[in-house]
């Protein structure tokens, strides 16, 4: 029997993460061969995961730079990627979210007419600076692929709004695959976690308020503000500041400015995922400007403060599991001031729903595309 062969195409740590468990799930189907290949547009990051999931590439681009402008890195996947299209014939392309690595992923394919399928589709902000370049990526996307794996119904009728009916799939989220899995597997194995482990004395007997912070429309001013939220919210001696700080200078270089003397921020680099899922289930309150962060949080009753002014995950506001404060330091410090010090406020958001799955979407995603082979 010819088998059905598809490459999965991604590069940076949160696509690694929502993808692993569709690698695992097609690797199950009869008559379905799994190819990847990692474009390593983050480096470090990446390989984390990699090794955590226990997914050796069979393609391996490594174009991560230093300081690439967004058009050299976009030109530099596109040709990388084509070239691997070229190399081995592939009968369908995924990719994931709203990175530079999946929009190419989606052209290169699509120059070749190879069908793409996109996980997590439907995200819509409704701003295209705001997440940048990230909200245009998504909806360029969209016209490309015939299989669109929505997270929530939200995402499913964002879609339809832009006259995309055909292939339209509500899934959930498989960054709730990944989570539930990695909470299994640190159980069963708790050496698995040790980055956290390591930290967990220093925190000992504070609530643990952690901040990641990454996303290119806070650089500059933004950075700042948030820099000083957390300088003034970290003077609190009833809590503690982890703080895994994002390799990009956009981030460090403001980070180690501002608060590289405070004795009760713990900045320290990125932990690999076990690790961060283990802060992630000791912490009080999440601070971020992360994507995935807004989905798996919500996940292990954790409220979480939005640092932006839109978000293309309204659902979590909706339910009530987060909120937006914006990149401003009177806003950010308001918002942990209100949930450390009213526990009918933190209840709230730690009772509610989470709307982003229930663990099984890769499944379904799996089932989707063996049927259609």
């Amino acid at each position: 029997m010819t088998s059905h062969r598809i490459l999965i195409v991604f590069g940076t740590r949160p696509e690694a993460i929502k993808l692993f468990p569709v690698v695992r799930a097609l690797a199950t189907r009869p008559g379905i061969e799994v190819r990847t290949c990692v474009t390593a547009q983050h480096r470090g990051l990446l390989d984390q995961v990699l090794d955590v999931a226990g997914i050796i590439p069979d393609h391996d681009l490594d174009i991560m730079e230093p300081n690439q402008s967004l058009d050299r890195l976009t030109a530099r996947l596109l040709t990388g990627v084509g070239a691997v299209l070229d190399k081995e014939p592939i009968d369908r392309v995924i990719v994931q979210g709203d990175t530079a690595t999946a929009l190419v992923g989606a052209m290169a394919a699509y120059y070749r007419k190879i069908p793409v399928a996109h996980v997590e589709a439907g995200l819509r902000s409704g701003d295209i600076y705001h997440p940048w370049p990230e909200e245009v990526n998504r909806r360029m996307i969209a016209p490309i692929a015939d299989f669109h794996f929505a997270p929530t119904e939200t995402a499913a009728a964002a879609l339809r709004r832009e006259g995309i009916t055909h292939g339209v799939h509500v899934t959930g989220n498989t960054v709730i695959d990944a989570l539930h899995a990695t909470k299994a597997r640190i159980a069963a194995q708790p050496s698995l976690a040790a980055g956290f482990e390591t930290l967990r004395e220093r925190v000992a007997g504070r609530r643990i308020v952690l901040v990641t912070t990454h996303r290119r429309e806070n650089f500059g001013d933004g950075m700042r503000q948030i820099a000083e939220a957390v300088a003034q919210i970290a003077r609190r001696d009833d809590l503690a500041v982890l703080f895994p700080v994002h390799p990009n200078p956009g981030v460090t270089a403001v980070m180690e400015q501002m608060l590289g003397d405070h004795e009760n921020v713990l900045r320290v680099a990125p932990l690999d995922y076990p690790s961060f899922v283990s802060a992630l289930s000791e912490a009080h309150i999440v601070l971020t400007d992360s994507g995935g962060v807004q989905e798996e949080a919500p996940a292990l009753g954790k409220p979480v403060l939005v640092m932006r002014e839109t978000t293309e995950r309204p659902e979590g506001v909706v339910a009530g599991t987060a909120k937006l404060v914006g990149a401003k330091t009177e806003q950010i410090v308001a918002g942990l001031t209100e949930l450390l010090d009213n526990a009918e406020a933190y209840a709230a958001m730690a009772r509610a729903h989470n709307p982003f799955g229930d663990g099984q979407s890769a499944l379904r995603i799996a089932d989707l595309l063996a049927d259609a082979a």
